[in-house]
């Protein structure tokens, strides 16, 4: 349980990412979760935002991004600060944080690597460690790992480092995809989330420009098998012992799961999902046992199909630092699960203690 002086959480946003403006709503949220009633005796949060050229900001100013009196678009490189340039391990006082809450989603953070920088300060994290975040961030990595499991995925290809500039080469890949793959597909970087990057492909004269639209933000690329399917999501939080929330299902009116579904659009969100009980523990069980083989612990939400047809179980990815946005369905599934935001917080700062 957590005790004692209050516990000073530094929490990390922003981040030199595709995904930076996702960081900070989410921040906002957690931010206002640790101040609230039940919490501000708990904790105090130390904020610091990175700006989108990896520059990191002191704590006071950092704090005002998350209460708007400073817009995150005017912190630019060399920006209003007019910071000297300095050991940024110096500006964020890790001394006088007791644990880290980083919510950097995408590149330089859900992929490890500010798991690895924190890794020496000494300090606990929410969150999982270093080899959980890349491999949970690497769909490439993620997907080979669940076939040797023999875990029931969507058809897929992958293509790795392939000279698009080459006719051969790129008449190569097309062919593949044709033979092996049913349309529609989905084309997706390796590297990214919150849909950035992927393209839905009906038919061959939309394979290159899908390619190359990937190939912008990962030269790995992953070619899956598109599928009738329900979108069907679990939350996982814990250690030794992962525990698992209500499943929840998306309903969306877009053609697909696609950027501005997850965030712009009003999606209907059916909590908890209305599946049979066997298929429900189902997941469970499957969630359970991707996170232990990617060694993903802390929290996370393990994403999943179901086959309209079929009514077969899929899974699709795990993220290691799911939104915490208005329209995220992580802390939904918990406080349908009986877990409010100000008690989910708490409870993730008590899990990285127990450590």
């Amino acid at each position: 349980m957590i005790g004692g002086k209050k516990k000073s959480i530094g929490l990390i946003f922003g981040g030199n990412s595709n995904e930076h403006e996702i960081s900070i709503s989410s921040a906002k949220t957690v931010y206002k979760a640790f101040n609230s009633e039940i919490n501000k005796d708990l904790f105090t949060v130390k904020p610091f935002y990175i700006n989108k050229y990896g520059d990191w900001l002191d704590s006071d100013n950092s704090e005002k991004i998350l209460i708007d009196e400073i817009e995150n678009k005017n912190t630019k490189k060399e920006g209003i600060f007019n910071q000297e340039k300095i050991n940024f391990l110096q500006g964020i006082e890790f001394q006088n944080v007791d644990v880290w809450f980083p919510l950097l989603h995408g590149f330089n953070g859900e992929d490890g690597s500010i798991h690895g920088l924190l890794r020496f300060t000494k300090k606990p994290l929410v969150g999982c460690g270093i080899i959980g975040s890349a491999l949970g961030m690497d769909k490439i990595l993620m997907k080979t790992i669940f076939s040797n499991l023999k875990l029931p995925q969507v058809n897929y290809l992958i293509f790795q480092d392939k000279d698009l500039n080459d006719k051969q080469v790129r008449n190569k890949i097309i062919n593949e995809i044709l033979k092996k793959l049913n349309f529609p597909v989905f084309v997706k970087p390796s590297n990214s989330g919150s849909s950035l990057g992927i393209s839905k492909v009906i038919n061959e004269s939309e394979i290159l420009q899908a390619l190359e639209k990937a190939r912008e933000i990962d030269p790995r690329i992953l070619i899956e098998e598109g599928l009738e399917v329900r979108e069907i999501e679990c939350g996982i939080i814990g250690n030794s012992k992962l525990l698992t929330s209500d499943i929840g299902e998306v309903i969306y009116e877009s053609d697909w799961y696609d950027y501005d579904s997850k965030y712009h659009s009003s999606n209907k969100i059916i909590i908890p999902a209305d599946i049979d009980s066997k298929i429900a523990k189902e997941i469970k069980d499957i969630a359970i046992k991707s996170c232990r083989a990617l060694n993903i612990f802390g929290f996370a939400r393990v994403d999943f199909f179901i086959e309209k047809s079929s009514n077969k179980i899929l899974i699709n990815e795990i993220n290691t630092i799911p939104g915490f946005t208005k329209n995220s369905m992580f802390p939904m599934l918990w406080e349908a699960s009986g877990l409010k935001i100000e008690q989910l917080v708490a409870k993730l700062v008590q899990i990285s203690l127990d450590l």
